[in-house]
């Protein structure tokens, strides 16, 4: 069955609330254009997309931009022949694959030895094969990263890998299924979420940074690693590389850099998705930016609404978190 954009692991998705938080923003804003900042997932922009004939979908992780440009980019393409390219490769025997990086690195870590050898391999032929136009390269890369993620050995992200279990061969390569609209201006971006606002206009602005410490870049190096191909020295037993994409978000200038990114939007609406981990126990948990900040910053650039909801959040990790809800915050600019 084809992958949907939801249809993958991914700490602090929306999947399950975006039904709630678009009903808010239909109920409670008004305009034609939505800018989905810190896309993550991007299942807001699916959501959204019903509702506004122009979206921004940004996110700074080189495998979401890959992710976004192959379901919402409008660019043609060849369903055939990818299906052709499927088939094969279903068909691969891993026994008569070469060692390559992804076996060498995370072979019997995060994936078993055979399933790292074929996503090894169909990463190489993805980045060497000729006959792709950039819409079916980028189609195959998300089709291998979903599908990747899907036999991973995790949790539900990459920071470490399950110890002490035989890994089972369960990689199966499946097509993601990319969305077809007409008149929708689309814009797929992969740039600091403050530099991005300083350089748009949008009538509706989404906020979901990442409020605690856990740096997303370090959470998903495995895909960012099989997204960007440039091979690194990986170090210590999660097989990481050199630090690099950090987020200020995670660190204690997150209350400077939120409050800049607000006072630069230029927006009627600004929403704002936040979460109650800040009395989680776990320190790497804890929020960075605290409701009284949040709601401080908002209050200078306009009217606030704040709506609650109880949910279920996606823990990763060891945090012990009850009643734990989702907050939204809806800021009409310059009331």
């Amino acid at each position: 069955m084809a992958y949907q954009i939801w249809n993958r692991r991914y700490t602090g998705s929306k999947y399950k609330l975006a039904e709630w938080i678009s009903n808010l923003i239909t109920e409670n804003c008004s305009g034609k254009s939505f800018c989905d900042i810190f896309a993550g997932t991007a299942v807001m922009s699916k959501q959204m997309l019903e509702y506004v004939d122009e979206i921004y979908i940004n996110d700074f992780l080189f495998s979401n931009e890959v992710i976004y440009k192959a379901f919402f980019s409008q660019e043609e393409f060849e369903l055939k022949k990818l299906e052709k390219i499927r088939d094969d490769f279903r068909n691969i025997d891993a026994s008569s694959l070469l060692s390559n990086y992804v076996s060498e690195n995370f072979g019997e870590k995060f994936f078993s030895q055979n399933d790292a050898l074929i996503i090894g391999y169909f990463r190489e032929y993805i980045e060497k094969t000729l006959e792709l136009n950039e819409k079916e390269k980028n189609i195959l890369l998300a089709s291998l990263l979903y599908s990747a993620d899907k036999a991973a050995n995790t949790v539900g992200h990459y920071d470490a890998y399950i110890k002490g279990k035989n890994i089972p061969d369960s990689f199966c390569f499946d097509l993601i299924s990319p969305y077809q609209y007409s008149n929708k201006k689309i814009h797929i971006s992969r740039k600091d979420a403050n530099q991005l606002a300083k350089e748009i206009c949008c009538d509706i602005v989404y906020i979901d940074p990442p409020y605690n410490s856990r740096q997303y870049s370090r959470f998903y190096h495995v895909l960012e690693n099989i997204t960007t191909w440039r091979k690194p020295k990986l170090f210590g037993e999660a097989r990481k590389p050199e630090p690099e994409n950090m987020s200020e978000y995670c660190r204690n200038s997150a209350i400077k850099v939120f409050e800049e990114l607000i006072m630069s939007l230029k927006c009627k609406y600004i929403v704002v998705s936040y979460n109650n981990t800040y009395n989680s126990k776990s320190s790497s948990s804890k929020n960075k930016i605290a409701l009284k900040d949040i709601e401080k910053i908002l209050n200078k650039k306009g009217s606030v609404m704040t709506f609650e909801k109880s949910h279920q959040f996606f823990n990763a990790g060891k945090t012990s978190l009850n009643d734990h809800k989702e907050l939204i915050f809806i800021s009409k600019v310059g009331e």
